[in-house]
């Protein structure tokens, strides 16, 4: 049994470049979390953890202000270590289960809201269930990220990449201009912004329109693009509604117009077009969906593969390794594809993600792995944070012409995770 016996947090403010709109909502700072664990032995590991409230919780964020928000995600993290204190673990899987039901009833009674997204208590946990993996890995000996994945969950995870699609984020407020520059530089796989609320006034009628014609400027500007990473040779898109289409009907008129113009085909996935509690059978959408936020746990994941979801956004820097390990997992037996998707994280975060992507089979229609990482388009000072990573000038840290190439070393490596940031430790020194 590992025993815990002193933890400690701080965190940063990173400023982004320029508003972030998805969901409806716009934020310009994500807080950087750090997460000393020491055990009995003397070890001290640190996780990192980024803070997204209105990914995690879009009510939280409307009801505080950014600021609010954010400090009551950090009280949750700095209520898990306390937790973490009175409790040993055989894993930090075993872990994850002894804080969840707590941090997140923690989390009710803070924001006072009763209806809190289990994701919102998932997100404050990254930072703790990282550093509880690298106690973990300290205690049994164990120096590489493949010989970490509990056995049970490892012929989910037997891919290796050498390649991996780095996918950009088309926010609302990216021109068609630079989404064309996007490509010119490399990219050859979209994730795409829908569901605007252009006049901030929820009406749906508006959001429908403003995606058709979204759609219709990017698709114009992009249909006679040519990969040679795709099986059909085009540019594929991936769209992301974060729950913002209120019924089944709405989003086939939506998917009518794609196929009126000829894009019906290029949309690879379709990520979260509902909020979660909108349980319909999506069988004859025809359109691969994906579940991403829904997907709070392996058991939401069996029931959104039941209604008929093709695809599992995985977010180990979002939902905690542990969780993502689980969820892969049923997916993997049903078998149903799933992709890494980013939360904007820092460098560090990017690579903790990169070592599960580099593991899975490629998407259907794709002929390499892919990656969702956009922090370098939105975070004000990201090549100071690339210097915080312990291996900066490493082969995989930059994408060039569209891909993260995985050579021989980032697999010895395990992408940095297990080496200390100089940086992320004065913080909790």
């Amino acid at each position: 049994m590992i025993i815990i016996t002193r933890t400690k947090s701080n965190f940063e403010r990173e400023q982004l470049l320029a508003p972030f709109g998805f969901k409806g909502g716009y934020l310009d700072e994500l807080w950087q979390v750090a997460a000393l664990l020491e055990g009995q032995s003397g070890f001290r590991s640190i996780g990192l953890g980024t803070q997204s409230v209105l990914w995690s919780d879009a009510g939280v964020f409307s009801e505080y202000s950014q600021a609010a928000g954010n400090s009551l995600m950090f009280m949750m993290t700095e209520f898990a270590l306390k937790e973490a204190k009175k409790n040993s673990f055989e894993n930090p899987m075993d872990l994850l289960d002894q804080l969840l039901p707590l941090v997140y009833e923690y989390g009710k009674k803070i924001t006072g809201n009763p209806k809190l997204r289990m994701t919102f208590a998932l997100n404050a946990l990254v930072a703790v269930d990282n550093a509880a993996w690298l106690l973990y890995c300290h205690e049994k000996g164990i120096g590489n990220f493949q010989d970490m994945i509990p056995k049970n969950i490892s012929p989910a995870l037997s891919y290796r990449h050498d390649k991996l699609a780095s996918v950009p984020l088309i926010t609302y407020g990216v021109s068609n201009q630079d989404v064309v520059k996007t490509v010119e530089d490399g990219s050859f796989f979209l994730k795409i912004k829908i569901g605007s609320d252009p006049d901030r006034d929820g009406d749906q009628e508006k959001m429908l329109n403003w995606d058709k014609q979204r759609l219709s400027a990017i698709h114009e500007a992009l249909k006679d693009r040519i990969t040679q990473y795709t099986e059909n040779g085009h540019i594929p898109y991936y769209l992301d509604a974060n729950g913002r289409y209120d019924s089944k009907d709405r989003l086939l008129r939506f998917l009518e117009h794609a196929d009126k113009i000829g894009a019906l085909d290029r949309i690879i996935i379709l990520e979260e077009p509902f909020s979660e509690d909108y349980k319909i059978d999506v069988h004859d959408i025809p359109v691969r969906l994906a579940a991403d936020e829904s997907a709070h746990s392996d058991k939401d994941v069996e029931e959104r593969i039941d209604l008929g979801y093709g695809a599992i956004a995985l977010k180990p820097i979002a939902k905690t390794l542990s969780m993502s390990f689980r969820i892969c997992k049923v997916a993997y037996e049903k078998h149903v594809p799933c992709f890494c998707a980013d939360l904007t994280v820092n460098p560090v975060l990017v690579d903790w993600n990169k070592n599960v992507a580099a593991r899975i089979a490629p998407l259907p229609g794709m002929k390499v792995g892919v990656l969702e990482s956009n922090g370098y388009q939105n975070y004000s000072r990201w090549n100071e944070l690339k210097s915080f990573h312990p291996r900066p000038k490493a082969s995989w840290i930059e994408a060039g012409n569209g891909l993260f190439t995985l050579d021989d070393e980032f697999y010895k490596q395990s992408g940095g995770i297990f080496e200390a940031s100089e940086h992320y430790v004065s913080l909790v020194k």
